[in-house]
């Protein structure tokens, strides 16, 4: 494919026909050549056999002399479409300009291959084709209605010798460009313009011929847009030697100016304020220069918004083409005069606030005697605003029964006075707020207590929701006139400014309520003085000094001002030492006592001294603690917490103010013994499968003890990671009275925990799996027996870990293995000898007669 790469030129394949006097372009194309991108082109023609040079792209002085004035002036001239082709343009072609064209390319290539210039013929014939519109000189001007049809003509006949086609489109021009409407192909093919293949579909444009070789452009149902200049444009086609059309000559004329009066509809009146109960008077102008025979369909139409759509719209009236009147009691519609439409809606509400449009078509008659629809058009809405006739009223609050101490009742009367008399049609509610006061200038937004809606549904606010549903405040109506708020019992919560606000209600037509209009009271301020509440609280330790496993005793005494017949809860605090494992925090809730008398363990879970605390009331104003058998652990700081109630309404008690003791310190001198714990092993690295022997050894500083006197609570733990960065996991217990208590376990390794000594708390782990590894440590709880036999538990002791490491025994893991793999290797060697020796003695034997050679030093020639 290389070698076979060759320069072709390429021009169109002829002959090329032309009308005189129309421009003619000729390709000539290069390709497949070597040497710069950009090529030139050389033209000559022959009208017989010596060619004249006529235009080149590269040499300026190539042009003859006969052709020099023409070339000068532009008349024929080069254009260059890419860097390998251009264009002879050759203006007003003439008879003289028949014959052969050549296009010539220089050579820029290594080797001569190819073609390198290409002739084609040029046939210039007579201009034939005559174009022409109505008999009249000037175009003809059409004025219509619209919906109406009219037809246009146009006359397109060619004389030319050869065999052309006409192609005729015709345009309309209602701006500054021509557009097409519809067209007759050469191919003989209907083809529509853009924006015109809907009306084409449904026959509203046509296109027509006729005899004398006339086309004609018929359009029914005329619109605004068929306003504009027409004219009919005719181009003549031949086919060229490829079988391809060429356009050889174009013609138009114009044909008719048409002017399309539209048909409007609009309502006389721009927006309109009616008041309620009045009529609402609407008039549906239609705008037409018609003068014919027509008759109109009318429809008034009511929405909400003013861009709802006709389908979205609500049908108030409508009258057809033949006068008839759609039924309705409120609305009619009239007919004014021949063009005038008038819609009266009598009694309006507010209801009817929204845009009314009407929508009307115009219908004339055929020729049959029926109604043909030509046009239909949709008014501008206009927005109807109907004024309500509001009541004149006005709304006073005052106050009936006022608080002058707390949980005395309140009651608020909302009264209406009208100035004039109330319609059957109006109805009152009410709405009761509520202001907080405060002594800043902070601004608070008012709080909704409820309020009704037109059936007088009472609706509650989030404020004293539950007090109302509990009957301590009561809304009522007393009077027609007259609505009450009363609280049973008030609170200081309930302190502040009250108003409410009396909305009055209009029934409409369709027998619903609207709110029509609201008028708001004065507030009225519910405040009394009161003084603050105080509480004081005194903790007194009844034994000076005592010893662990003594008992703790402490008083709470109570005093109280401005408090009304108060009620105290008590509550036995103890911060203990931020040692203690048991309660990070410091404070905890040892025991309480309510205003009913009623003991409750808060945070007390030692399940062997249950009944070891107790609180009991003395008097009124006292109460005592008591702590049996106290342990070490029991040091801290023991308060009292004590709440003041006071009696509120409906029996129910409500805290009035909250008092703190004076800390009651219990403190414990240590002159005991001091305990220790470690933990060791003598091989903290093992093998899988093997024993861990772990030991928690205790240690005593100090006093020495009898072995009867002291025991221990062990417990075992390991943390599975390098690090102490996980949480420890509990492997085994054993309490001071001799019980193991096991974790869990997942593995098949499994754990023992015994006591070997006094002071030595042995752990295995048997049958170590990897999961054994990690950090091991031990936490030890001393009990040690005091002088008067109480136990009395130390605190916690946790020992240093010591990391375990489980290793892999590689033999002992392949021994197996490989002794299973050895035996059955030797089985199968043996049993694949034991096969082959059968085969070939029993299976395989083949008896070979052979016969017997002599001796002798030269063999046969059949050896060879």
């Amino acid at each position: 494919l290389a070698f076979s790469r060759a320069r072709v030129v390429r021009v169109p394949k002829g002959p090329l026909i032309r009308v005189v006097g129309t421009e003619v372009v000729i390709p000539c194309s290069v390709s497949d050549y070597d040497g710069p991108s950009e090529q030139n082109f050389d033209w000559e023609f022959s009208r017989e056999t010596d060619f004249v040079r006529i235009v080149s792209t590269w040499d300026s002085t190539f042009t003859s002399e006969e052709y020099q004035k023409r070339v000068g002036h532009g008349d024929i001239k080069l254009r260059r479409s890419s860097n390998d082709a251009v264009e002879l343009v050759i203006r007003n072609i003439q008879p003289t300009d028949q014959g052969r064209y050549k296009c010539s390319t220089p050579s820029t290539d290594a080797t001569v291959q190819g073609n390198y210039d290409a002739e084609v013929q040029v046939k210039v014939i007579s201009d034939g084709l005559l174009v022409s519109g109505s008999k009249a000189r000037s175009s003809t001007s059409l004025r219509l209605s619209e919906g109406d049809s009219f037809k246009l003509r146009c006359s397109a006949v060619t004389t030319s010798l050869e065999h052309t086609h006409l192609h005729v489109t015709w345009q309309i021009k209602s701006g500054l460009t021509w557009q097409d409407i519809l067209s007759l192909t050469h191919e003989g093919k209907f083809q529509p313009g853009p924006g015109y293949e809907e009306r084409y579909r449904n026959g509203d444009i046509r296109l027509d011929t006729g005899a004398n070789d006339t086309y004609w452009l018929s359009v029914s149902q005329a619109s605004s847009v068929d306003g504009g200049t027409y004219r009919c444009l005719v181009s003549e086609w031949v086919r060229g030697a490829d079988s391809t059309w060429q356009k050889i000559q174009e013609k138009s004329v114009e044909i008719a100016s048409v002017a399309i009066q539209r048909t409007d509809v609009v309502i006389s009146t721009s927006n309109v304020s009616v008041t309620e109960r009045d009529s609402l008077d609407l008039t549906c102008n239609i705008t037409t220069d018609r003068s014919g025979i027509f008759q109109a369909e009318v429809m008034w139409y009511f929405s909400v918004s003013p861009d709802d759509t006709l389908s979205d719209a609500q049908v108030l009236l409508s009258m057809d083409h033949d006068s008839v009147v759609s039924d309705s009691t409120l609305i009619s519609l009239s007919h004014v005069d021949r063009n005038s439409y008038r819609l009266l809606v009598r009694d309006v509400d507010v209801e009817d606030s929204g845009y009314y449009f009407c929508h009307a078509a115009v219908w004339v008659p055929l020729h049959n005697g029926s109604w043909h629809k030509v046009v239909e058009r949709t008014s501008a809405p206009v927005s109807v605003v109907v004024t309500a006739l509001e009541p004149d009223y006005e709304v006073f609050l005052n106050a009936s029964k006022t608080p002058k101490f707390s949980d005395d009742p309140t009651e608020l009367n909302c009264r209406i006075t009208t100035s004039q008399d109330t319609k059957a049609n109006i109805r009152f509610t009410v709405s009761w707020y509520y202001k907080q006061r405060l002594r800043s200038d902070d601004v608070v937004t008012e709080e909704l207590l409820a309020t009704m809606n037109a059936d007088w549904t009472l609706l509650l606010g989030d404020r004293g929701r539950e007090r109302t549903q509990n009957g301590e405040i009561i809304f009522s109506k007393k009077a027609a006139d007259t609505f009450s708020l009363r609280i049973q019992w008030t609170s200081e919560s309930d302190r502040g400014d009250y108003f409410c606000v009396v909305s009055a209600w209009s029934r409409h037509r369709n027998n619903s309520w609207v709110k029509s209009k609201e008028v708001s009271s004065a507030s009225v301020s519910i405040f009394w003085a009161t003084q603050d509440y105080t509480l004081t609280v005194e903790a007194v330790k009844l034994k000076p000094f005592f010893v662990a496993g003594h008992t703790f005793e402490m008083t709470c005494k109570v005093s109280s001002k401005n408090i009304k017949t108060p009620r105290y809860s008590v509550l036995i605090t103890a911060e203990k030492p931020l040692t203690d494992q048991s309660n990070p925090n410091g404070t905890t809730r040892i025991i309480s006592l309510n205003q009913d008398s009623v003991v409750r363990l808060e945070d007390w879970t030692d399940q062997t001294r249950v009944d070891g605390v107790v609180l009991e009331k003395v008097q009124e104003n006292e109460f005592r603690y008591r702590m049996y058998q106290t342990q070490i652990s029991d040091a801290g700081l023991y308060r009292c917490v004590v709440t003041a109630w006071s009696p509120g309404g409906g029996g129910m008690w409500r805290e009035a103010v909250n008092g703190l003791s004076n800390p009651i310190q219990i403190d414990f001198q240590m002159s005991g013994p001091v305990f220790n714990v470690s933990v060791h092993s003598d091989s903290p690295t093992i093998y899988q499968g093997e024993l861990a022997d772990l030991l928690c050894i205790i240690t005593m500083d100090g006093m020495a003890l009898e072995p009867d006197d002291m025991s221990f609570d062990v417990s075992w733990f390991a943390v599975r990671s390098f690090a102490l960065d996980r949480e420890p996991i509990l492997l085994a217990s054993l309490d001071r009275r001799g019980i193991v208590m096991q974790s869990r376990r997942n593995g098949s390794s499994d754990v023992s925990l015994e006591r070997i000594s006094p002071l030595e708390f042995r752990l295995r782990v048997h049958g170590c799996e990897d999961h054994d590894f990690g950090n091991h440590y031990c936490i030890v709880t001393p009990w040690v027996r005091s002088a008067t036999g109480v136990w009395q538990r130390e605190p916690d002791i946790k020992a240093k870990p010591i990391f375990l490491s489980v290793k892999m025994d590689v033999l002992n893991a392949f021994k197996y293995p490989l002794l299973i793999g050895i035996g059955l290797a030797t089985v199968i060697g043996l049993l694949s000898c034991l096969i082959g020796y059968c085969s070939s003695r029993w299976c395989c034997k083949k008896e070979v007669q052979e016969t017997r050679r002599e001796r002798r030093r030269l063999m046969s020639m059949e050896m060879d």
